[in-house]
C-alpha cells in the first residue's frame, strides 16, 4: 500500500505530518504490511531534513498562491505565480501522483496541497483532509465536500455544505516526543541559572518578527525577574541578536537571556519543559502542543493572518482559561510585561491555567488519524 502526504509550506503544515507518519510506523496492524509513504510539496531545507530522518521519499514542486494584500512586491509575486509556479507545479504533481499511484492522499492544506489534492480528486483517488484552524481554510472549503474524512482540531469547527458524519474532531497532531522533555537536561542544554523562573518566547518555525520586537524591547524588565529562551527564527535571528546586544546593557542580565533561531524537536522538548510561562503566536500548532505541556501561555495572534484565524484560534483555546490573549494591535512592553508579573503574582492563576491545558489537550490526535487511514486500508484487520 502507498499513503501520500501533501501539505506546506510552513511548519504548522509538515509538523503534524511527521506526527502521523510515526504512529503509522508504530501501528502494530501494520509492522508486518508493505507500506510505502511519500510526500509531495514545496521544497524547503527544513522540509528536506525532516522528511529524510523519518525516511519518507519526498517530490518537490513549484507551489504558488495568490495574495490578497496589494503591494507592488504582491503585485509582481501574484504574477509570477499565476504565470509560471501554479501551472508548473500541477503539471509536476500529475506527473509525480501518476508515477506514484497511492491508494490514499491525506491532505495537510496549505498552498501547497492545492495541486496534489486536484490530481487526488481527478484521479479518484480518496483524499483525506485535516484542518488545523478553528475557521476552515480555502484547502478545506474547495475538497472538503469530495474528502473521504475531514479531520479537525477545534470542536467549534463548522464544515458547511459537508455530511456531519464525514467530520471528525481529532485535535491537532503533535509529535510525541515533543512531552519527554527533563528539566535538568535543558538546564544544561540552555545554561539556565536555575534561580529564576524561565520565560520560553516562541516565534513558530518561520519567526515572528513583530513579536521577536516586542519581546526584545521589554528585555529589560524581564531579565530582571526571569530567564528567557527564545526561538526569533532563521530570517530573524541576526537581527534579534544586533538588538539584544544593543538593549541589555548588564552582562549579568545578558547570561539569562538565551537567543536561537530555530530549535529542533530535541532543544524544543527541553525548552517545553524548562518554561514556567510560554508566549507564543496562535497558529494551531502551537496552540495544541502548548496544551499538551500543560503551560500557562500569553498568546499574541498574528493580525493579518487569513480570514483572522489566528485570533480565532486564541479566543477558542482562551475561553478555556488555559492562556491569556494579547491582543496584536499596539502591544507595547510595557504591557507584556504586566501581563506576565500579573500571572507570576497568582500562583493559583498559573495552577488553573495548567489544569486547563491539559484538558483542552488532544495528545493522541496524531495516533487517532493514523488509526483511521489504516482501518480505511486494512478494514478485516483492526476488526481481528
Amino acid at each position: 500500500m502507498k499513503i501520500l502526504f501533501t501539505g506546506g509550506g510552513t511548519g504548522g503544515h509538515l509538523f503534524p505530518i511527521i506526527a502521523i507518519i510515526r504512529e503509522l510506523k508504530n501501528s502494530p496492524v501494520l509492522k508486518d504490511k508493505k507500506i510505502k509513504i511519500y510526500f509531495i510539496g514545496p521544497n524547503g531545507k527544513i522540509t528536506q531534513e525532516l522528511l529524510r530522518k523519518e525516511n519518507v521519499e519526498m517530490k518537490a514542486i513549484l507551489a504558488g498562491k495568490i495574495r490578497r494584500y496589494i503591494t507592488p512586491k504582491s503585485i509582481i509575486q501574484n504574477i509570477i505565480d499565476l504565470i509560471f509556479k501554479i501551472p508548473i507545479g500541477f503539471i509536476q504533481s500529475f506527473i509525480f501522483v501518476r508515477i506514484i499511484s497511492p491508494d490514499i492522499v491525506f491532505s495537510k492544506g496549505g498552498y501547497g496541497a492545492v495541486p496534489v489534492n486536484i490530481v487526488a480528486r481527478a484521479l479518484k483517488i480518496p483524499l483525506f483532509l485535516h484542518e488545523s484552524d478553528m475557521v476552515p481554510g480555502k484547502t478545506t472549503r474547495l475538497f472538503a465536500k469530495t474528502a473521504t474524512i475531514i479531520f479537525t482540531s477545534f470542536q467549534e469547527t463548522k464544515i458547511d455544505n459537508v455530511i456531519p458524519s464525514k467530520v471528525l474532531c481529532v485535535g491537532n497532531p503533535i509529535r510525541s516526543d515533543l512531552l519527554s522533555g527533563n528539566k535538568e537536561e535543558g538546564k544544561k542544554l540552555f545554561n539556565l541559572s536555575g534561580d529564576k523562573p524561565v520565560i520560553f518566547i516562541c516565534g513558530g518555525s518561520q519567526g515572528a518578527k513583530e513579536m521577536n520586537e516586542l519581546a526584545l524591547t521589554a528585555l529589560p524588565d524581564l531579565l530582571k525577574n526571569f530567564e528567557i529562551i527564545h526561538q526569533c527564527g532563521l530570517k530573524n535571528y541576526e537581527e534579534a541578536k544586533v538588538m539584544a546586544d544593543i538593549i541589555i546593557k548588564e552582562q549579568q542580565l545578558a547570561k539569562r537571556y538565551h537567543l536561537f533561531d530555530f530549535l529542533t524537536e530535541d532543544e524544543m522538548k527541553q525548552a517545553y519543559k524548562s518554561a514556567h510561562l510560554i508566549i507564543s503566536r496562535a497558529g494551531s500548532g502551537a496552540i495544541f502542543e502548548i496544551a499538551a505541556t500543560g503551560k500557562p501561555s500569553i498568546i499574541i495572534p498574528l493580525p493579518e493572518s487569513s480570514q483572522d484565524h489566528q485570533a480565532k484560534n486564541a479566543n477558542a483555546y482562551a475561553s478555556t482559561g488555559a492562556t491569556i490573549i494579547m491582543e496584536p494591535k499596539n502591544p507595547t512592553p510595557a504591557l507584556l510585561f504586566s501581563k506576565i508579573m500579573l500571572i507570576f503574582s497568582q500562583p493559583e492563576k498559573l495552577l488553573a491555567m495548567s489544569k486547563a491545558a491539559l484538558g483542552f489537550a488532544k495528545p493522541d490526535a496524531a495516533k487517532t488519524i493514523a488509526e483511521h487511514l489504516t482501518k480505511y486500508l486494512y478494514p478485516d484487520a483492526l476488526e481481528k
